[in-house]
């Protein structure tokens, strides 16, 4: 059984490069035998990348998330683009809209992702999208300006939030919260969507799943995530899986793997 841990993040689990190689070790050694390297912000993304850059099955996105709006660097366009282009990257992200946070105003954060998702078009990658508090605007905003697919990260809406992002070529992905027992509304959707349209993700170090809370979370624990969704939907856990990782890499336009 393999799979593919689509959102998890290196930096800020650790910055120490040899604590990075450890916690890659032992996800492979759990099954998670691929992983996407998110990164919120480029200081983050180019200590990472250099870290575990040569590494087998390890994918990485960088963006600028929502809390890097009022302070995105100089340059930051034509550093992105640059990031972008790098061997291994695979998308654009994590980027969005946070309403509950309140990084700068709401214009100036619509302004950032716009801008995002632009660079994402023109560079024909698909997107890592955070989304908390801002249901409406996002529909707005991506329904124009999505063009290669991508990912709602985390996800936190209904079933028919689901499916417009779906129809907008979209996958929707699960973390570790729907394993809690009161997430009854996620418990919902992730039985209801598409399967083939279906992803799990860590989001570690946050968000770690019901069976390891009091841990740090890491791409190891993606496993408890998964059987939790297993059982939701009635499926056999390899089965499961296998469907999981082809869509994953399909998602970030991953051909082949070793």
């Amino acid at each position: 059984m393999r799979m593919f841990d689509t959102h998890c993040h290196l930096a800020l689990l650790y910055q120490d490069p040899i604590e990075q190689i450890r916690v890659i070790d032992d996800a492979k050694r759990s099954g998670v035998i691929c992983l996407a390297n998110i990164s919120t912000n480029l200081l983050d993304f180019n200590s990472s990348y250099r870290n575990t850059k040569n590494i087998l099955n390890i994918y990485h996105t960088v963006g600028l998330s929502p809390s890097e709006v009022n302070n995105p660097g100089k340059d930051w366009e034509s550093k992105l683009e640059e990031a972008l282009s790098m061997h291994g990257v695979v998308g654009v992200g994590e980027i969005g809209l946070d309403y509950f946070h309140k990084y700068g105003d709401r214009n100036a954060q619509i302004e950032f992702f716009i801008r995002q998702l632009e660079i994402a078009s023109n560079m024909n990658l698909p997107v890592t999208i955070h989304n908390r508090q801002a249901g409406e605007d996002m529909k707005n905003i991506l329904r124009t300006k999505i063009s290669h697919g991508g990912i709602m990260h985390c996800f936190s809406e209904d079933i028919e939030f689901a499916k417009e992002m779906i129809n907008l070529g979209l996958y929707i992905s699960f973390a570790g919260n729907l394993t809690y027992r009161n997430a009854k509304n996620l418990h919902k959707v992730a039985k209801e969507v598409p399967i083939e349209y279906l992803l799990i993700e860590t989001d570690s170090p946050f968000l770690t799943p019901h069976g390891f809370r009091g841990k740090r979370n890491q791409p190891a624990y993606m496993s408890d995530t998964l059987n939790f969704l297993a059982e939701l939907r009635e499926m056999k856990v390899e089965e499961l899986a296998e469907i999981l990782f082809q869509n994953s890499l399909k998602v970030f336009k991953i051909k082949d793997i070793k």
